[in-house]
Formats: C-alpha cells, sequence, structure tokens
C-alpha cells in the first residue's frame, strides 16, 4: 500500500431474510435483519489508476486499470463494477486503491456476501474520495453493478439491508419506492440462522432465469411488475402456462406473507410469524422451485421441534441458508440439535451462524 494515503477502514453486515423471498425484483415487500457476521474493507489511494485486491475469503488475488474494468467471472468483478457504475454514475474515482478483504459472511449462503462486499467497499470509497453518496444511492449503484456488470439479475434489498438494517430489528422495505421503517424483534422469540453447507451463486442461470419467468408473467397478466397484481388474482395468475403460473402465485402471496408478517411482529406474535414461514418454504420449494433436498430436510428437521415456530429457506435459494423462529431461550440448543441430526443424515457440512457460540 502506498506510504502517502492514509488506510480507510469500512465494513458492512450480512443480512439475512425473515420473509419475502424473489419479491425484491418484482418491486414488492422483503423483511430482512442483519446478522453479526460482517464484510470487513481495507483501502489505500494509489498515485496511480492502479487497483489490487485481496481477499481472504477468495482466490485469487486480482488487479485492473480504473476506466478498464472488464469481466474477468470470479470475485474481482464485485470490486470491478463498484468502480465501473459509481464512474457510470458520474462519480469521479480519480486514482486506483490497494484493497484487502476479509469476511466473515459466509459464500454462497444466501446471507448477502456479495452485497456486504459492496457496502463495505463503497463505504471505504466514499471515506477515501469524499464521494457524496447517500445509503438509497449507493444501495441502487451496487444494484447495478450487480445486475449490469457481473451478471446478477438480483433486486435492491441485499443493498438495502447492508446499509440500513441492524440486529434488533427487521428492515421492512417497499422495494418500488424504496420506504422503508423499522419494525423490532420479538423478544418472546430467538432467531436462528444455519447454513445447510449447499453453495449456490446467483450470478448462474437459475437464478436469471426464475427473474425472467417472473417479468414474463407480468407481461402476460399486462401489468409492470408482479407488485402490481394481488391474491385477488390468483385466478388469473393460475389460468398462465406452467411455470409461469407457479411462478406468480409464489410471488404475489409471498408480498402478502411479508404484510401479514409486519403485523405478526408489531402484536408480538411470534406463533403467526412462525406460520408464515412455514408457508413461505413450501411456496418456494413448490411453486418457485428454488429449494433443495438438503434445505427441505433442515427446515423439516427444526419442525420437529418442539420450541419452534417456524423455519424456511432465507436467500435466492438453490441451497444456503435456512432461517428457524424459537421460542424465546431455545435458539442455541434448538441450533446445536437441528444442525447436528442434518450433518448425521445429509453428510453435509453445515454452520449455525445465529446465535453465534
Amino acid at each position: 500500500m502506498s506510504p502517502s494515503h492514509p488506510v480507510v477502514h469500512a465494513d458492512a453486515p450480512g443480512r439475512v431474510n425473515l420473509i419475502g423471498e424473489h419479491t425484491d425484483y418484482n418491486g414488492g415487500f422483503v423483511l430482512p435483519t442483519a446478522i453479526p457476521q460482517r464484510t470487513h474493507a481495507q483501502l489505500r489511494v494509489r498515485n496511480d489508476n492502479r487497483v489490487t485486491a485481496r481477499s481472504k475469503n477468495a482466490s485469487p488475488p486480482g488487479e485492473y486499470i480504473v476506466g478498464e474494468e472488464e469481466q474477468q467471472r470470479n470475485w474481482l468483478d464485485y470490486v470491478q463494477g463498484i468502480t465501473w457504475a459509481l464512474r457510470a454514475a458520474g462519480f469521479q474515482i480519480m486514482a486506483g486503491f490497494d484493497l484487502k478483504i476479509s469476511s466473515e459472511v459466509p459464500l454462497g449462503a444466501g446471507l448477502s456476501s456479495s452485497a456486504s462486499l459492496e457496502v463495505a467497499l463503497f463505504r471505504g470509497l466514499r471515506d477515501a474520495f469524499q464521494l457524496d453518496l447517500d445509503d438509497v444511492m449507493l444501495a441502487k449503484i451496487g444494484q447495478t453493478a450487480e445486475n449490469d456488470f457481473v451478471g446478477a439479475r438480483c433486486g435492491i434489498m441485499d443493498q438495502m439491508a447492508a446499509n440500513l438494517a441492524d440486529q434488533g430489528t427487521a428492515l421492512f422495505l417497499d422495494t418500488r419506492s424504496l420506504e422503508y421503517r423499522r419494525v423490532p424483534l420479538p423478544s418472546t422469540a430467538d432467531l436462528v440462522v444455519i447454513d445447510s453447507g449447499v453453495r449456490h451463486a446467483i450470478a448462474g442461470g437459475d437464478y436469471n432465469t426464475r427473474r425472467a419467468e417472473c417479468e414474463t408473467a407480468a407481461r402476460l397478466l399486462k401489468v409492470r411488475e408482479l407488485r402490481d397484481v394481488t391474491t385477488n388474482d390468483l385466478e388469473r395468475i393460475d389460468a398462465l402456462a406452467e411455470p409461469l403460473s407457479r411462478r406468480a402465485r409464489h410471488v404475489v402471496t409471498e408480498d402478502e406473507r411479508v404484510l401479514q408478517a409486519v403485523d405478526a411482529l408489531e402484536a408480538a406474535d411470534p406463533k403467526r410469524l412462525g406460520a408464515l414461514f412455514v408457508e413461505s418454504h413450501w411456496s418456494q420449494a413448490r411453486d418457485f422451485e428454488v429449494s433443495t433436498p438438503e434445505v427441505d430436510l433442515l427446515v423439516e428437521l427444526a419442525l420437529e421441534q418442539r420450541a419452534v415456530y417456524g423455519a424456511r429457506l432465507t436467500g435466492g435459494g438453490f441451497g444456503g441458508a435456512v432461517v428457524i423462529l424459537t421460542h424465546s431461550g431455545a435458539g442455541a440448543e434448538v441450533g446445536n440439535h437441528v444442525a447436528g441430526q442434518y450433518a448425521e443424515r445429509s453428510k453435509q457440512t453445515p454452520k449455525l451462524l445465529v446465535p453465534q457460540g
């Protein structure tokens, strides 16, 4: 690192989405909360236009010239995408920088490791280059980087959550208007997050296929986005050809579940919230087809526990993590028990992420 510039440190959390899966790129509602695990960025501005980047969690190290970003199809694309998207938005990045990344957020677990990296780096660049960049604008530029440079057609939830979520509340976000408010998590329940050990990659084809299917369904329903139809339109939705009818049904019913989940949180009703978790999971598994046998097993094992209100796949799917809602004080015991049973039956290597040991 160049000794002529100060080292800038920044970080950002991962997130677990309580409910509202695959609704964000359909203009709908989501309800994430932050997890304790964070991504840390350390950078120092250089005296030239070169960027060097190293990560303790991914390889190989990489480098490129600011203004000459070119997709490499590895982790460096997330770094390149940020400088590319900042310049496209009119922000001046006048020099390169040396970057070191370390992250506690597991990669490919559906807990937004990519957005956590992006936001940590955005925050570091904002400080280093004195960028006039608020948190909502930052999230929008981060989504542009993922959509148009990395090639992952994600919605905006992850970047908003990495910027604005905390561990004590759920972030109720309208992804169309970007209006948000924080809803306190219930003191009468524990959250548990278990990484299944089955990796996913949202830049892969399946995730992008689901988004394309949703866009096709919206076009056939003659609406801008699936946000513009409701459960009152299920007869029209069911008339669509398969699999479009099931894809749209998941999104529309999931939006309704988010609104009901907010009501359950505000009423301090973990039993109702847990039931919504279960409905959401099986909608993802059957209608949206983004679960896996391993993730289904984790959910089923969790639901066998008397202290569990509900459990569901969280994140983009095709592997990743589950979120479980338990009676207050039971989270650690349930998490360890379910992870142990799952390891025996699946031959995967799960990891209990929340609560931390």
